[in-house]
């Protein structure tokens, strides 16, 4: 009897102890920090997908996640171009504060002259860096253009563990490029040199010509492949994963098969000789569709991977484009009504150049199928993504926008406004306050360039300037560029407080 209880007390401990430990253990899982995966776009107009109105272009993962997510309609990029746009989405900073504010080009587009564009600083404090802090694994699959591996904007210096694809965004114009980059060690791809920049003679165009540009391996298949291989080697620990997609910018490049599912659906299609920059296109409207639905295709790649590894309630998705649509290569921004009717385009400070779409998806934490008019922008994420993980920002010109995103708005953190810098195009300047908009463009010729004012709730198409009725609007304009421009650490980048900015 006395060895009967002694056993049934034994076996009462072990499972006492058994459900302890599975416990302890569910507890620890529920405790680790969320992972964060940030797919980013190129040149990708707020019209260009499903879920902001585009019509004639599929993205049905896109539409996807945003029903099962939220969409933002007033999101932005922080600068109109790529370097820059880049730079204050991983540092935080604003234009009048960044390191990076225009596309500063080194080296060449052949691959001995490959130079990247100037280098973010060592030292420089990077979402990956604060990340780490907090024990995460951090990866890079795609564009970076913020440095060469034998400079110090390395992307393994600025906080990445792991780094694969472009350097060099001259390079990113070619979809079939010699080479990739990993770890700072290139990766031979299946694929020849060719000139991407060339036009070739409508009257003696063949379809060997216009082939030439097509290759072997195409970039973006590595990016997807090396992101898969990043969550699948770090789904045991906390990871953030940026994923810098080149598409859809020029060159009009695409596996022919995705390019055969858009063929004859447009009817105004001719053929792109390459007379505007970047290669030649047989099919350019079919092309350019072709590379925003594989990048759709892309995002639900990586969702089911994430999905089909039990991830998906602790991993938060997110999608956004560096700027709006281009106006070269081959592209017809309006025929695609690529920044749905605003004004301006790539490299504008209006609201084409600028407004992004931005989706956000979290099972459990997002409510589905919302949407959020919160006035947020780029340079919000280091602060959202330090809320996110307990990490701890560094000075940063943003505000976290995790209350939004979670559904307490009561708890968002309001802003006073936000600041656009951008030194090239003519040097321009852009401040975003409640529904109003503030713009000057042209101020590197014109130190006295007026303030334009819209009032974007009534007049989203920046159609009619209101200055002239608002001249207190304008003073507190003023101010607020005095306040957060500091002077850029090259000239060419400084329009507005010093005269080396002014070309002779």
């Amino acid at each position: 009897m006395n060895n009967v209880n002694l056993a049934g007390k034994l076996a009462l401990c072990i499972l006492s102890l058994l459900q302890f430990n599975l416990v302890a253990f569910s507890q620890k899982r529920v405790e680790r920090k969320p992972n964060i995966i940030y797919i980013y776009a190129d040149d990708l107009g707020i019209g260009e997908i499903g879920p902001y109105g585009q019509k004639l272009i599929r993205t049905p993962n896109l539409d996807r996640m945003a029903k099962e997510g939220m969409k933002f309609t007033q999101h932005y990029t922080s600068s109109p171009v790529c370097a820059p746009a880049r730079c204050m989405l991983l540092t935080g900073k604003n234009g009048g504060h960044a390191y990076i504010r225009g596309n500063y080009e080194m080296g060449g587009f052949e691959d001995e002259n490959e130079g990247g564009q100037m280098p973010l600083p060592e030292g420089t404090f990077t979402i990956p860096k604060m990340l780490k802090t907090v024990g995460y694994a951090t990866g890079i699959t795609g564009k970076w253009g913020l440095g060469m591996n034998y400079t110090t904007g390395d992307p393994n210096k600025q906080g990445f563990d792991y780094a694969y694809g472009f350097l060099d965004q001259k390079q990113a114009h070619n979809y079939y490029p010699t080479h990739l980059w990993e770890n700072g060690k290139k990766e031979m791809l299946n694929n020849k040199f060719v000139v991407l920049h060339q036009n070739i003679d409508p009257a003696k165009a063949t379809d060997q010509d216009f082939e030439k540009f097509i290759g072997q391996d195409y970039a973006a298949d590595k990016f997807t492949e090396k992101a898969l291989k990043f969550i699948d080697s770090h789904k045991q620990q906390p990871f953030f994963l940026y994923v810098p997609y080149s598409i859809p910018h020029v060159g009009l490049q695409a596996p022919h098969l995705n390019v055969k599912e858009y063929i004859g659906k447009f009817p105004d299609e001719r053929p792109y000789y390459g007379e505007n920059g970047y290669n030649p296109s047989k099919y350019p409207l079919s092309t350019y569709a072709a590379m925003i639905t594989y990048l759709d295709t892309q995002v639900g790649i990586i969702m089911k991977r994430v999905k089909d590894l039990g991830l998906d309630e602790n991993t938060i998705i997110m999608f956004s484009s560096d700027n709006g649509a281009t106006f070269n290569g081959g592209v017809k921004p309006k025929y695609f009504n690529s920044v749905s009717g605003l004004r301006g385009l790539k490299m504008d400070l209006y609201e084409g150049g600028i407004r992004e779409p931005f989706i956000a998806r979290w099972p459990g934490k997002i409510k589905p199928n919302t949407v959020s008019d919160l006035i947020s922008v780029q340079f919000d994420m280091m602060a959202t993504f330090a809320a996110i993980s307990g990490a701890k920002t560094n000075q940063t010109d943003g505000i976290s926008i995790l209350p939004t995103l979670l559904g307490n708005e009561k708890a968002q953190q309001k802003r006073a406004y936000i600041y656009f810098e951008y030194p090239e195009n003519g040097g321009q300047v852009a401040i975003r306050m409640g529904d109003w908009k503030g713009v000057r463009v042209n101020v590197r010729q014109n130190a006295k360039s007026p303030w334009q004012l819209f009032n974007l709730k009534n007049d989203p198409g920046e159609t009619i300037d209101l200055a002239a009725k608002f001249p207190e609007i304008i003073e507190k304009f003023k101010g607020i560029q005095v306040k957060e421009h500091q002077n850029a650490h090259i000239h060419e980048w400084e329009f507005l407080n010093s005269k080396m900015g002014k070309k002779k």
